[in-house]
């Protein structure tokens, strides 16, 4: 899967001489907590509501409301936003991205396609991206088998006894643990018992079988 896959393409944007004001009504407006900063067709920066909270006057302080206000009218986007951005390209794998993220301690990567903005992928993203692989929405049964020796073809053959009495499978996630390898697979079907027996008819240990919920 790759960032493209799950990046929001639909983006509201600013302009570095946008005022702080505009920028935070545009926030609330759309429910979103980021605003990539654009001038001339180019990305220059990127603010978001904790940057936007560092510029506003302490509570402490002397000023008046007046005075707060006639600074905060006129304070742009520029003298607030972050300007060194990391960025991701839209045909990067979703695990580079999470990487990236990870590394900066970030939760917002724009997509750049050369020096386009495609996208913005956020930590709300990710989470899609893994409630959809992991197969969450579908419903049916939840699987999770120990397998001792991971060895060439076990995979191979539990999908294949699965399949052969006509169980889909939706996705499967391998866990390589240092004691043992756990399988955990997603299937449409929700006979869990019937699934449960069938692996441990045929010398595996389940762990677990659960109905999921779409």
């Amino acid at each position: 899967m790759s960032v493209k896959d799950f990046m929001t393409e639909k983006l509201i944007t600013v302009t570095s001489q946008t005022k702080i004001f505009d920028a935070v009504d545009l926030m609330k407006k759309y429910d979103i907590h980021r605003l990539p900063v654009i001038d001339n067709d180019r990305l220059v920066g990127l603010i978001t509501e904790g940057t936007i909270q560092e510029a506003l006057p302490s509570k402490a302080t002397s000023l008046s409301v007046h005075e707060v206000n006639y600074l905060l009218n006129k304070t742009v986007v520029a003298d607030v936003m972050i300007k060194d951005v990391k960025t991701v390209a839209p045909d990067a794998e979703l695990e580079d991205g999470i990487y990236l993220m990870r590394q900066n301690k970030i939760n917002v990567l724009p997509v750049l396609e050369g020096e386009k903005l495609v996208g913005i992928i956020t930590n709300n993203d990710i989470f899609d991206a893994f409630l959809k692989l992991t197969g969450y929405y579908e419903g049916g049964t939840r699987v999770q088998l120990k397998i001792l020796e991971d060895k060439k073809g076990v995979l191979a053959r539990v999908t294949k006894i699965l399949a052969d009495h006509d169980f889909s499978i939706l996705t499967v996630i391998v866990d390589h643990k240092t004691e043992a390898t756990i399988v955990e697979i997603q299937l449409s079907s929700k006979e869990t018992e019937e699934i449960k027996q069938l692996l441990t008819d045929n010398g595996y240990e389940v762990l677990r079988a659960v109905v999921t919920q779409p």
